[in-house]
């Protein structure tokens, strides 16, 4: 085979790939994206993103873990990334302060399609810490294991049990308070 043939064929196949993660795990990654940035337009921003980083690293992935669990590593450093970065912190910011100011007011829609409950759960999630609020949403979102969440974050078991722990600490006094 020439290699123009053989690089085709990789380029092909690293495409079908592709498609099948993106269907497997698209809607998880956009919500993954969502529990970090709070913001739907941006979720699916990085949510794409984070698929083409995907693709350009497909060469890198060494079987060491599940392919899923590879693509959370994307994703979770893609969004750290994302939240560090200089157009979150600058523009995004006034943005949000922008609409704040111009509209006090919250869709009527979002309020019919949640609960009360849900709505607070939802909101209280969001409010904890990123090291919390990462655990929370892996475990019981995404229902990875302990073991499966300290593969995916590069942080110990144990850390992991105390962050899950605190982390429902903190859920349930915002919740009650």
């Amino acid at each position: 085979m020439e290699e123009s043939v053989i690089e085709e064929w990789m380029i092909q196949d690293k495409e079908k790939l592709l498609d099948q993660l993106m269907d497997a795990y698209g809607q998880s990654l956009l919500q993954l994206a969502y529990s970090y940035v709070g913001s739907r337009e941006i979720a699916e921003d990085l949510t794409q993103e984070i698929f083409v980083k995907c693709y350009q690293r497909m060469d890198q992935y060494q079987q060491k873990s599940s392919l899923k669990s590879w693509l959370w590593r994307i994703a979770i450093n893609h969004c750290k990334d994302y939240l560090r970065s200089w157009h979150h912190k600058n523009i995004v910011v006034s943005e949000e302060q922008a609409k704040q100011s111009s509209s006090g007011e919250k869709d009527i829609e979002d309020q019919i399609v949640q609960s009360f409950e849900d709505e607070q759960l939802v909101n209280a999630v969001l409010q904890l810490p990123d090291t919390y609020r990462e655990v929370i949403y892996l475990y019981y979102f995404e229902e990875l294991t302990i073991k499966e969440i300290s593969h995916v974050t590069g942080v110990n078991q144990n850390t992991i049990k105390t962050r899950l722990k605190r982390a429902k600490e903190l859920l349930k006094e915002c919740l009650e308070g």
